[in-house]
């Protein structure tokens, strides 16, 4: 396997590092090895800020409050020297502008509110038949072939048609919403090109138009969907405006489908490569559950979440951050830290060694939670008991869009070798 281009300066804290490069957004868990034993606090030099890899620190910084996801709430954009908003993604800032990812309290506490209790588990836990029954049914469609593409046949289907399903949006839109959410969160891909922006801004555009028309449907007709009662819904008697159902609703579809169709492909793959027996992962609910988590926690679909400073900061490291400075906390590597997980490339989903951080902390804790390992703790299963035998027919090639982690294709086949 190929070693990624990684310098590291401990004294200065100094790392360059291509997030472009093969070697290493096919293996970034090598390069996040490498950062734990050197300098788990460092300076990215092609992304020109602050990251930690550390999972005390990333837990901390999580949970700090002199950290949070928005900046322009307490700084105007010359007070910070930043640029202004560019016209060619004023589509995409719109559909973001209240975006539960984006905000911080009090808004984030309002809108957050006003969703969260469809997404709790004695809530989400409804879905389980729904699941099973889609993960069968997609399986009867493919289990006499001997072969499929996971991915496109399964992987992509369930998460989509689930989200859906609680939202309220008919299922037949699935692969219009997996080609807007592609083309939307390019946005966060490292080294994302002019072509990828204009992708992005007219994804959102798109999406905004028809979530539109979604909420025009339902103020008319209220039905017994997510989207209906968002819009009855008030948080001190103050419903939602429309815009801030639009960036929601997005922000739903996107998250709710997007991570867990990585994290499908990426659990069949590690769990392939283990070598350990599926029947052992799945015996009972404890050990299914301590699968999935140690799938999580070894190959996390999504790397990096970032945070501004509020404040000056310094950090207990004697880093310091002037407000307006933004840090990113690499969940992925924080998973992998040998100060908190023994023998961390390993994977051993019997350890107890605390929670990953593939989900975030603190109140940005992934409001979908609940339902992506659900998803998982269902379907996966599932797979590998009606596909006796399931092996990789070839490698999978890793996508080149850092900071999510996903394969391009899952070709498998079953049945005696």
């Amino acid at each position: 396997m190929q070693v990624p281009i990684l310098s590291i300066d401990p004294v200065t804290r100094r790392v360059s590092l291509n997030a472009r490069d093969p070697a290493f957004y096919r293996n970034p868990n090598a390069a996040y090895a490498a950062l734990h034993a050197q300098c788990p606090l460092f300076y990215w030099q092609e992304q020109a800020q602050w990251f930690c890899c550390g999972y005390e620190q990333v837990n901390s910084l999580l949970r700090d409050k002199r950290f949070g996801r928005q900046i322009l709430h307490v700084a105007t954009r010359q007070e910070l020297g930043l640029a202004p908003p560019q016209p060619h993604l004023c589509d995409f800032d719109h559909s973001e502008q209240w975006s539960l990812l984006a905000l911080e309290p009090p808004e984030h506490t309002r809108l957050r509110t006003m969703v969260n209790r469809a997404f709790v588990s004695r809530q989400i836990e409804r879905f389980r038949p729904e699941i099973a029954a889609l993960a069968h049914q997609l399986i009867d469609g493919f289990a006499a072939q001997g072969q499929v593409e996971l991915l496109a046949a399964f992987a992509d289907i369930i998460p989509v048609t689930i989200i859906a399903r609680l939202l309220g949006v008919p299922e037949a839109m699935g692969p219009q919403l997996l080609r807007w959410s592609h083309d939307y969160v390019r946005m966060y891909m490292f080294g994302r090109t002019l072509a990828d922006e204009q992708a992005a801004n007219q994804a959102a555009a798109e999406f905004s138009a028809y979530v539109r028309s979604l909420i025009a449907e339902r103020r008319r007709a209220p039905q017994d969907d997510l989207i209906s009662t968002m819009i009855a819904t008030a948080h001190g008697g103050q419903p939602m405006a429309e815009d801030e159902l639009v960036s929601t609703i997005i922000v739903l579809l996107n998250a709710g489908h997007e991570a867990t169709v990585h994290q499908i492909g990426n659990a069949v793959t590690t769990i392939l490569d283990s070598g350990l027996a599926p029947h052992s992962l799945f015996a009972d609910e404890a050990s299914t559950a301590a699968t999935v988590e140690e799938c999580l926690r070894i190959r996390a679909p999504v790397h990096i979440f970032s945070r501004y400073a509020l404040q000056d900061v310094e950090l207990a490291s004697g880093v310091a951050l002037q407000k307006g400075q933004s840090i990113g906390l690499i969940l992925a590597a924080a998973n992998l830290d040998p100060h908190k997980f023994s023998d961390p490339l390993a994977f051993r989903p019997a350890r107890n060694e605390g929670a990953n951080l593939s989900f975030g902390a603190g109140i940005h804790f992934c409001i979908g939670a609940p339902l992506a390992r659900l998803e998982l703790q269902v379907a996966l299963p599932i797979l590998f008991a009606r596909l006796p035998g399931l092996r990789l027919a070839q490698r999978p090639v890793v996508k080149d869009v850092y900071h999510f982690h996903g394969l391009e294709r899952v070709e498998v086949v079953w049945g005696k070798a």
